[in-house]
């Protein structure tokens, strides 16, 4: 009898430009490494600039198409060959605009009033800021150029794309069967709107931003409870790259701004790390993958700063690979 055929996905978590660089170093190396497509994830899930790459790899492109758009801006062969894309300035730059001077979202503010502990620290921080200029009609120019379902999303047939209701504080997985309708480009531009840098999306009249206000790798959205909206069974492994997460740091912080990155990238790591047990515990082997020390030097403090992106795409195809071999040698 022939064995039956592994059922994987893949959760790109986010991290702004600089994370989807180490994201599309990792995945060619994981890629190769297990000899897989991911293209023929029975789920994709993306979160912020994870969304961004989650929906192209939904249209069809590979990981070595990924790393050409990262260096070159355009892709020239496979299903999107022509398409380009300028990270420089598809998001507005290196820094944001100055933001609109008064609360990002005084409901969300009255309801954790009301409801301490409903939501994440981070959705409370984002109701505080003030509500960013930004635009990201760059980058939904790029996904509306994708090809689509006929309908306005992915191709794909289970892709999800998380972001955070702006009243409400709640996780919303658009492409699910409880979440609003949306076109995926409204869906991605929501995941990827940082609140005070970027304006929120505004979707039937409610407010989104950033899914990683909720998680910056929204794990647990591959767990058996979302196959089973779609009548199949949970999958056998689940890859996870985490931009934001990290492997560990190298020697004393050297900065107040570097302790308090360090002890962000903690924080999303032990969440992550939550969400990979509740995903195991439903027989699905988890494989994680984030940056090193190296990486995080290599990233350095701004992941918006679009002109480190070579290095940090270098960077992580070394570092990944030393993961892989020594994740090999522990097997």
């Amino acid at each position: 009898m022939a064995s039956r055929a592994l059922r994987r996905g893949l959760v790109l978590g986010g991290g702004g430009m600089l994370g989807a660089a180490w994201t599309t170093g990792a995945l060619n190396v994981l890629t190769q490494a297990v000899s897989w497509d991911p293209r023929e994830a029975e789920m994709l899930v993306g979160t912020s600039a994870g969304a961004v790459l989650a929906a192209l790899i939904g249209a069809g492109a590979s990981p070595a198409d990924l790393y050409e758009h990262q260096l070159t801006g355009r892709i020239s062969r496979g299903p999107l060959a022509g398409l380009e894309f300028d990270y420089a300035t598809a998001a507005g730059g290196v820094h944001p605009e100055r933001p609109r001077l008064r609360l990002g979202s005084g409901h969300l503010l009255a309801r954790t009033a009301r409801h301490p502990r409903s939501v994440p620290p981070t959705a409370v921080m984002a109701a505080a800021l003030p509500p960013g200029r930004g635009s990201l009609g760059g980058v939904g120019e790029l996904v509306r150029s994708l090809p689509d379902d006929g309908a306005g999303w992915s191709p794909h047939k289970a892709l999800r794309v998380v972001a955070l209701d702006f009243a409400t504080g709640r996780r919303v997985t658009f492409g699910g069967a409880r979440a609003p309708r949306t076109t995926l480009a409204e869906a991605v531009t929501a995941s990827c709107a940082i609140p005070g840098w970027f304006a929120p999306v505004v979707i039937e009249g409610r407010r989104y931003v950033d899914g990683g206000m909720w998680s910056a790798t929204n794990v647990d959205v591959a767990a058996k409870r979302g196959f089973q909206e779609i009548g199949e069974p949970p999958l056998d492994e689940l890859y996870v790259l985490a931009p934001m997460a990290v492997h560990g740091f190298d020697g004393p912080p050297r900065s107040v701004l570097e302790r308090a990155i360090r002890r962000y990238r903690r924080a999303v790591t032990r969440r992550m790390l939550a969400e990979v047990q509740r995903v195991r515990a439903d027989g699905t082997r988890v494989v994680v993958f984030c940056p090193t020390a190296e990486d995080i030097h290599a990233i350095g403090f701004n992941m918006m700063d679009a002109g480190r992106r070579p290095h940090v795409l270098d960077t992580a195809i070394r570092t990944t690979g030393a993961q892989v071999a020594a994740q090999r040698a522990a097997a």
